[in-house]
């Protein structure tokens, strides 16, 4: 006997950031929600990040003083000047316009609270309206224990911080350059007394991804939103052309007033990584979570939506280590080391914001040279130096590493060549002219250091260029580089309203989406830190509210 739908006025698919927004603005309009969840945990992606979000002008920004008069004005051009006609301006206005008023609402109906993380410079300074002192704030760490069991549910996280510790981003720039600065070792001594007292006053304190996640699913409960685990979407329910609810693996739910699709992107998905993304690519190379298949993009394509940037993610160089992908941040960032292509030459500034650095990465493979793998060359002094994906300054290469070909190690330039099969003159002299290039302080070739992004992982302490040191103190190193990715950018193309458009720029109705199930507001590129889960948050309230203006 097939069991009869449950109804609701609205119908929420994930339970990330774009989800659990949606779902908490809806129920406090008066709605009767139900928050719908392909896995066993809440949080998603969202959960594993770093959990900055970039929202020009929020609550936040203006308590640290980072705000000032016709900021909103320069935000939108600065969004004019990178994303261009990609993303419609009605769009992108209403992402800054709006993006306070979610933020005020997520402080008042959740325990969420964000501060500016200093000088995390957006992505792209340099640009009309972009800002060197950065628009990017992150959550302040929380006690969690409000939550009970449910903390349980909480997704895995990506990867955990040095020694287990609680450390925000703003922590974590400090200590990635160990002892080159007095700020790495007292932060380092700072976040472990806040874990001894934490536990001693039996704290369970969370950061960063997990903090943002954990305080929306607090206001879920305070709401009184109902969330289904273990509901794996199937498909849309269409009553003639309008979508009246979902089909899933744990029954029909049908949405009096609408369904807001949160159901992130597409990256482990073979099959349509396959048919749009560039290549190569394998699902194995993300750091997105293990339930973002697509299936939010298929049930509306076949519902009639649109689809944009299929082609593009969220990317970002990445060490396959043996245990799962490394994300780069300050590895490549960080003086003293370079990436060279299979001809043993570097093909881009090393510091690039790290979606720009995958799609240079593609596009050197477009050429014929072999660019994926592509290496990260350095030296010992660079080892002895920085924190390098998780391990300490001077901290051996785990022998794993280079039992999986990850690492490679030799006591000269040429025989590094060899065993990572590039031309050894190629390299010698790749290696020689960044020298050159770090000693006069000019990066010739590729302008790095110059942009005010590229210092934030730096290493003030080197001069003349704070990007550039020489390698030449052996042994040398090879690690591994592919291009993975936090999640896709491609997905159902919406408008100002959250509202699903077909491919001729009508509404579906009844049907919405926001975050990774959604065309990127950023288009083909990203703003600064957050640029992924402001969006999120933003466009999922809105959807909220365009079904409460209608219901």
């Amino acid at each position: 006997m097939t069991k009869a739908p449950q109804s609701y006025d609205v119908v929420v698919v994930g339970a990330g950031a774009a989800g659990m927004s949606a779902a908490l603005r809806a129920a406090h309009h008066g709605l009767r929600v139900v928050l719908l969840e392909k896995s066993e945990y809440f949080g998603g992606s969202t959960a594993r990040s770093g959990g900055g979000v970039w929202i020009p002008g929020n609550y936040a920004l203006v308590e640290a003083g980072q705000v000032e008069a016709g900021d909103a004005e320069r935000a939108k051009t600065y969004l004019d000047s990178i994303v261009g006609d990609a993303v419609p301006k009605t769009k992108r206005d209403t992402y800054i316009d709006r993006g306070p008023e979610v933020m005020d609402f997520i402080r008042k109906k959740t325990p969420v609270r964000f501060a500016w993380v200093p000088q995390y410079a957006d992505y792209q300074p340099e640009q009309p309206g972009g800002r060197l002192a950065g628009r990017s704030v992150e959550p302040v760490p929380m006690d969690a224990r409000f939550l009970g069991d449910e903390l349980k549910r909480l997704h895995p996280r990506y990867a955990k911080a040095p020694a287990n510790l609680i450390v925000t981003q703003a922590d974590f720039r400090k200590i990635s350059l160990g002892m080159r600065t007095v700020k790495g070792p007292l932060t380092m001594a700072k976040v472990t007394m806040r874990k001894i007292i934490d536990t001693a006053r039996g704290r369970k304190m969370f950061a960063m991804g997990n903090a943002l996640a954990i305080g929306l699913r607090k206001g879920l409960i305070d709401a009184g939103v109902e969330v289904k685990y273990g509901a794996d979407l199937t498909g849309l329910i269409l009553d003639n052309d309008a979508v009246v609810g979902v089909h899933t693996s744990a029954g029909d739910f049908t949405a009096t007033h609408g369904v807001i699709l949160g159901s992130g992107g597409f990256e482990r998905s073979e099959t349509l990584r396959e048919r749009y993304s560039p290549k190569p690519t394998s699902i194995e190379w993300t750091t997105g979570s293990v339930n973002n298949t697509g299936a939010g993009i298929e049930a509306g394509e076949k519902a009639g939506a649109a689809l944009d940037f299929m082609d593009d993610a969220w990317w970002g160089p990445t060490i396959p280590l043996p245990n799962g992908p490394w994300f780069c941040l300050a590895e490549r960032n960080l003086p003293g080391s370079i990436m060279v292509n299979g001809a043993g030459r570097r093909f881009m500034n090393e510091a690039l914001p790290y979606v720009e650095a995958v799609q240079a990465l593609y596009a050197g493979q477009a050429t014929g040279v072999s660019h994926v793998p592509c290496w990260m060359i350095m030296d010992q002094r660079y080892r002895n130096r920085y924190l390098f994906a998780g391990l300490g300054p001077r901290q051996p290469f785990p022998g794993r590493w280079y039992k999986a070909g990850v690492v490679k190690q030799a006591a000269s330039l040429a025989e590094l060549a060899a065993q990572i099969e590039v031309p050894a003159e190629a390299l010698v002299q790749t290696v020689t002219r960044f020298n050159g290039f770090a000693e006069t302080g000019i990066d010739e070739d590729f302008k790095r250091g110059e942009s005010g992004y590229d210092k934030y992982y730096s290493d003030p302490t080197v001069k003349p260029n704070c990007s550039l040191n020489r390698i030449d103190e052996g042994p040398f190193y090879a690690v591994k580089i592919i291009p993975g990715d936090l999640g896709t950018k491609g997905g159902l193309v919406t408008d100002d309203r959250g509202r699903v458009l077909r491919s001729d720029g009508s509404a579906i109705q009844g049907l919405y989406a926001s975050g990774n199930v959604s065309a990127a507001v950023m288009g083909y590129t990203y703003a600064g830190p957050g640029a992924t889960i402001g969006p999120a948050l933003v466009f999922g309230y809105l959807a909220a509210d365009d079904i409460a203006a209608n219901a």
